[in-house]
């Protein structure tokens, strides 16, 4: 059971399906256990069939790296054949689970499984615009939520991508640096300039500074009926400022420990963004 958990990554595929959940509660007009669990279900499998398919794929590589090599597949623990199973019965059942919501959602959890597992993963090991492309489908739970209660991929889901699309950049290359001597063994080298230098953290902040400009949209009835209150905008932005800081400091002193306090505050800042959003939606 240890391993099938490191197979389906599932604190990863927890954090994924916390975002999807936080789309439904915003798009929902009456909340409905029988859609929710559709969506939690559909959501969890379809991460866990990407990161087993993943694995598989990366056999050889993850061997390779120190935070990898005892993963149940390069340790020998689990056939390719065990994994294989895994991997298409949870992408079978996760679109199916999807599917019974609407086409639209469907459609969009299989595009992350398929932009995921078919061109992220071989990409790692060929340019960092592996990246931006990984970015796309971490992208789509926010939204998923969404289109799983209203059918409609519109403005409103359109901002909730945005904000993890753009999220997932400064969150992302703080992991790389901290792990670039490792990915290295591997081949992969996924900072912009494909080293640890100043490029990496002014990037940082301006994905940053964007991603803090489109998480207070809504606020200004630019977004149709995902609205934030002004208190509730002050919130974001505060959060939002807390991640610029970490992400000035990391430019600043490009050290590990730099790297290390922004990639903590980029894990904080999405699921506090996401409660903040909710509790706002519904007290007012």
């Amino acid at each position: 059971m240890r391993d099938i958990g490191l197979l389906l990554k599932f604190r990863l595929a927890f954090t994924v399906v916390f975002s999807a959940a936080s789309g439904y509660l915003l798009g929902a007009p009456i909340f409905l256990w029988s859609e929710f669990s559709l969506l939690i279900i559909g959501g969890f499998a379809i991460v866990g069939a990407s990161n087993a398919f993943n694995q598989i794929w990366e056999i050889e590589t993850d061997a390779l790296m120190e935070r990898t090599k005892l993963r149940p597949l390069p340790a020998g623990r689990m056939r390719k054949s065990e994994a294989y199973k895994w991997a298409l019965g949870l992408g079978l059942v996760g679109t199916t689970a999807l599917a019974f919501l609407n086409i639209t959602t469907a459609v969009f959890g299989l595009v992350s499984m398929l932009l995921y597992v078919l061109v992220y993963t071989p990409m790692k090991a060929k340019s960092p615009w592996a990246v931006l492309v990984g970015a796309l489908p971490g992208a789509i739970p926010f939204l998923l939520g969404w289109v799983a209660v209203t059918g409609d991929f519109g403005i409103e889901s359109g901002i909730l991508f945005a904000i993890q699309f753009l999220w997932q950049f400064p969150h992302f290359w703080a992991i790389a640096w901290l792990g670039y001597d490792d990915y290295a063994k591997a081949g992969y080298f996924l900072l912009p300039s494909r080293k640890k230098d100043s490029s990496v953290t002014y990037m940082s902040i301006i994905y940053t500074l964007w991603m803090m400009f489109v998480s207070i949209l809504p606020a200004f009835g630019l977004t149709g009926s995902l609205e934030l209150s002004m208190p509730a905008a002050i919130v974001v932005f505060i959060l939002g400022l807390d991640v610029l800081r970490l992400a000035v400091s990391h430019h600043r002193e490009p050290s590990d420990s730099a790297a290390r306090s922004l990639m903590f505050g980029t894990i904080r800042y999405l699921p506090l963004l996401q409660i903040t959003y909710i509790l706002d939606h519904y007290i007012n």
